[in-house]
């Protein structure tokens, strides 16, 4: 019961991580896309060489915004991958050489029942 609930709390995490993960690189998708767009008013408007060099300094800072919580979120995510080995229930025990387990259907093919 209790490793249950610590297993689908821990995959809330690991959703909501990715989900915001997903959600920066949109933000950073979508303000290329911006970029690109007000270049291309900008030279159809063939207005001056500087009339929209503040809004591209203000995107560029957004940009630097958010490649700085991208990491941090990347850093996040590696320290809850690590504390993840902390947690009863998340660690992962092995036993054997590693090798995985043979299929149900094929792998005891070649046993026999002997009476």
């Amino acid at each position: 019961m209790r490793k249950q609930q610590i297993e689908n709390a821990a995959h809330e995490v690991a959703t909501q991580v990715r989900a915001v993960e997903d959600t920066i690189d949109a933000a950073l998708a979508e303000i290329a896309e911006l970029q690109a767009r007000i270049m291309r008013a900008n030279s159809v408007a063939r207005v001056g060489f500087g009339a929209v060099h503040p809004v591209l300094e203000e995107l560029a800072a957004a940009v630097n915004g958010l490649v700085g919580a991208r990491g941090s979120v990347v850093g996040c995510h590696s320290a809850l991958a690590e504390a993840k080995g902390k947690v009863p229930g998340l660690r992962t025990v092995s036993f054997g050489d590693g090798d995985q387990c043979p299929d149900q259907k094929t792998g005891f093919a070649d046993l026999r029942i002997v009476a």
